[in-house]
């Protein structure tokens, strides 16, 4: 993780950590370092997500951009994948999104794209963190006729939304379904994307006011919708998070259904339909073990990776493979994609839910999901990546590794978008993982002085 981007781009508490004039960095060093090799004035496409503090990074990066001689495209509150689609497919040199994803209103974040429409890879990230925190002399500066300009990209959400429903083929024409669209970016899109796909739609959580975002509602917060698809007769829910690159699902009982049992379904459908590369489905180490046992039952390899969509990622382009994802619900479909998109994971889900004649709990039955307990411990900064160096910890660790055995396991591992280290036990006795997960967790905050 290098210093000011993490696992997903920089992010902080907005205006006082995630600051005007960082943002405005950012944008001239990214601006820059992404543009290098072009022969032409360079575009970058700038979304954003509903919080409050968005317009004003919007406009420190504006700056930041023009002020290097770029032009800075403005592409107002869509999708992160939106960003990575327009980026790709509409001639910018690189994209911007806005957003602290999943995270409370008091946060933001800035990720970046490059031409390809790709999040960028560590190198190019701490070559931009370089330009920013060592060598900030090397950004020149330009002025007269050189300055970059603003415009607006006006049909950017309709663009978006036509290229999603040009990915599925089948009418969902009687399909009930709510949508909880965290008062984030999909409240932009959402509704008219489902409609159009045939779908009844019922909206939820997709009234922006600027400090309403995940608040309570959107996947991070399933407990609303649950309720709804139980009491107004729907075929299935989904949810997305503020900048809607995630999408978790409940079925017609009001059962949860996670990324977890999403990627299962879809890899399944691509396998019966021959479509499924490389026949694999690549995942992270905080994926279920139920999933791996339902992937090894239907003879379907499995690839494990870090933490985080970039790493999902760079598995899948390094062996060819065609869907991964994690729990959260952050699932990338390689064919029609190039970074996770909440409302595509949701039309994939409608489609199969259509075609199949089953209904959502019957799809989600094919797979087990083992109990799992997961515990956050809020770390202070100059301790992160320091408790692996706790014997008490590891002692604890080991002892418990060694008493689950091959019916559970522990991962305990810091977060990369937030100060916190998680504590995950899981296994098939719901007690045994509960009293592991809590004695470490009691040490871990031990160390961390909590």
């Amino acid at each position: 993780m290098g210093r000011l981007f993490g696992t997903d781009g920089a992010r902080g508490v907005a205006i006082t950590e995630l600051t005007c004039e960082l943002a405005m960095q950012i944008g001239r060093a990214a601006a820059l370092v992404l543009t290098k090799e072009t022969k032409h004035r360079a575009k970058i496409f700038i979304g954003k997500d509903t919080r409050i503090s968005s317009d004003i990074l919007e406009s420190a990066l504006c700056a930041g951009i023009c002020s290097v001689g770029a032009e800075a495209v403005k592409l107002g509150v869509v999708p992160t994948p939106a960003v990575a689609y327009l980026v790709r497919t509409k001639g910018a040199d690189a994209g911007v999104m806005i957003s602290a994803s999943h995270n409370s209103v008091e946060f933001n974040g800035i990720k970046l794209f490059a031409a390809t429409g790709y999040k960028l890879p560590d190198a190019v990230e701490e070559e931009i963190e370089a330009l920013i925190l060592d060598h900030p002399e090397q950004i020149k500066l330009q002025s007269h006729t050189n300055v970059g300009t603003i415009s607006e990209y006006t049909s950017a959400k309709e663009d978006y939304i036509s290229y999603l429903a040009s990915c599925i083929h089948t009418d969902c024409t009687g399909v009930r379904v709510a949508l909880d669209c965290a008062n984030g970016s999909a409240s932009t899109t959402a509704e008219a994307l489902f409609t159009r796909l045939g779908a009844t739609v019922h909206m939820l959580s997709a009234q922006p006011d600027g400090t309403n975002i995940n608040l309570a509602c959107g996947s991070t917060h399933m407990e609303q919708l649950m309720d709804y698809v139980k009491t107004h007769d729907c075929d299935l829910g989904l949810a997305f998070d503020g900048d809607a690159d995630r999408c978790l699902a409940v079925d017609e009982t009001g059962a949860l259904v996670d990324g977890d049992k999403i990627i299962a379904i879809c890899a399944r459908a691509m396998q019966e339909k021959g479509t499924l590369k490389g026949n694999t489905a690549v995942v992270t180490v905080m994926t279920n073990l139920g999933f791996f046992h339902f992937a090894k039952a239907n003879q379907i390899a499995t690839k494990a990776t870090k933490v985080g969509d970039r790493y999902v990622l760079e598995e899948m382009l390094a062996g060819g493979y065609n869907i991964g994802g994690e729990q959260s619900g952050h699932i990338i479909f390689l064919d029609e994609a190039t970074t996770g998109d909440g409302e595509l994971s949701g039309i994939k889900l409608m489609e199969i839910l259509k075609n199949s004649g089953q209904k959502m709990s019957e799809l989600a039955g094919l797979m087990e999901t083992f109990p799992q307990v997961l515990y956050n411990v809020t770390i202070p900064a100059e301790k992160k990546g320091h408790w692996q160096e706790d014997t008490a910890i590891v002692a604890l660790i080991d002892q418990y590794t060694q008493e689950l055995g091959d019916n559970g396991r522990i991962l305990v591992r810091e977060s990369g978008t937030e100060p916190l280290v998680r504590v995950m036990v899981e296994g098939k006795n719901a007690a045994q993982i509960e009293m592991a997960a809590q004695a470490i967790t009691a040490q871990v905050k031990v160390f961390a002085g909590v």
